[in-house]
């Protein structure tokens, strides 16, 4: 392959070597780089327990999962149909589990990935890992390789090299200060899809790494929520989470994280199906001399539910069953979550995700200021802009003005 190639994409996530398939179908030679000895190092990791590609719901539910209305083309156009008909296209079947999530037949991300790389071999795409992206030197893009030091000046370029959470994955957000400085507007990150800090007494050890399940999860938002696109006064949801070492974290945290991030106060519906007279009436029945663990068994708490009450309201244990209020110091690091919201802003890219500053040059996934829930989510959206920025790219190679 010669030196400079057409087209390159640095970072092999999900959303660069979509992009890369867009441009080898468009007929574009593509040089895809990675910083890591190998690609898509956070897909396989979130495959590792169930790689869940995409979430089938009617199309305004998906859509309003995430937080951002320039999405909106972008997924109509490769959405939850179009990502299970893709993977069936690369010999991986999926289905849709009760909830609604869609996951290949064989689970892990491994298959599919390994029959991806092998369709865009086939393409032409060239993969090299081990180079760094350093910067720039004037229009050029710098690299740190095997090999030395090594200058590209493609016709056009993809980012698509996530966000920064999970550094040791790839996604360490060193681009933002070369892109800042080429006048390319980044919003600072935040942690999303997070857990949160508990100081917990010893009590709570041998309960680390135990789920709170059949819960409600209430939040109290102050009177300026519906300045930030939430409903004043509170949000319940049904749900479970985990209890670990350094809080809370699980999937029932990540559906209301938005809103703890803010501060906001959390509360547990430990008994959703029973009203407070259920509770008084079944309480009233119970002998005098049982003990409070005991009663607390008897009302149908396990566990680890008895020994939250325990911890966060022994002196009257009965008092808030259907408001437990458990403490939180705030989101665990940036690095641990999920994903981050912030990055690009949109305002800095045109509708085919080019960078105005940078003409030549399109960014796709994390990198943009988006954020969304886990479900499938996340990857559908990365893959999306993927696409997007990669038909985009091959247009401006094979149809200049």
């Amino acid at each position: 392959m010669p030196p400079q190639p057409d087209a390159l994409v640095i970072g092999a996530g999900p959303a660069g070597l979509m992009a890369a398939e867009e441009l080898a179908k468009a007929g574009v030679q593509t040089l895809v780089v990675e910083a890591k000895p190998t690609v898509a190092r956070k897909f396989l990791m979130a495959g590792k327990s169930g790689l869940n590609v995409t979430k089938d719901e009617d199309w305004e539910t998906f859509v309003s999962r995430y937080d951002c209305p320039h999405l909106r083309p972008i997924l109509q156009d490769f959405g939850p149909k179009e990502v299970q008909d893709w993977c069936r296209a690369l010999g991986q079947d999926v289905y849709t589990g009760s909830s609604g999530r869609v996951f290949p037949v064989a689970m892990k991300a491994s298959p599919l990935l390994r029959a991806w790389l092998n369709r865009l071999t086939t393409q032409g795409v060239e993969i090299r890992t081990r180079w760094r992206w350093t910067g720039f030197d004037g229009k050029a893009l710098t690299f740190d390789t095997p090999t030395g030091l090594q200058t590209l000046t493609p016709k056009a370029t993809i980012l698509a090299l996530g966000g920064a959470s999970w550094q040791r994955l790839g996604s360490d957000g060193a681009w933002v200060p070369w892109l800042r400085e080429k006048g390319v507007q980044v919003t600072d990150w935040q942690p999303a899809n997070m857990g949160f800090r508990v100081d917990w007494s010893p009590h709570m050890t041998p309960f680390f790494g135990q789920p709170v399940k059949g819960v409600a999860l209430k939040v109290r938002l102050p009177n300026s929520a519906t300045q930030r696109g939430a409903t004043e006064g509170s949000e319940e949801h049904r749900g479970e989470f985990v209890i670990s070492a350094k809080g809370l974290e699980g999937g029932g945290i990540y559906s209301i994280y938005k809103y703890l991030r803010d501060a906001y106060t959390l509360a547990v519906d430990l008994l959703p199906a029973l009203s407070p007279q259920d509770i008084t009436n079944r309480l009233a029945k119970m002998k005098p001399g049982d003990s409070a663990t005991n009663k607390l068994r008897k009302l149908g708490l396990d566990r680890t539910q008895i020994a939250l009450v325990m911890e966060v309201s022994r002196k009257d244990p009965f008092a808030q069953l259907k408001h437990l209020t458990i403490p939180l110091q705030g989101p665990r690091p940036l690095d641990e979550a999920i994903s981050v919201a912030g990055g690009i802003a949109w305002d800095a890219l045109t509708p085919d995700l080019e960078l105005k500053a940078l003409p030549g040059i399109f960014a796709a996934g994390e990198m943009l200021d988006w954020e969304a829930p886990t479900g499938g989510y996340l990857l559908t959206a990365s893959w999306a802009t993927g696409r997007w920025a990669g038909q985009a790219a091959a247009r401006r190679i094979t149809q200049p003005a």
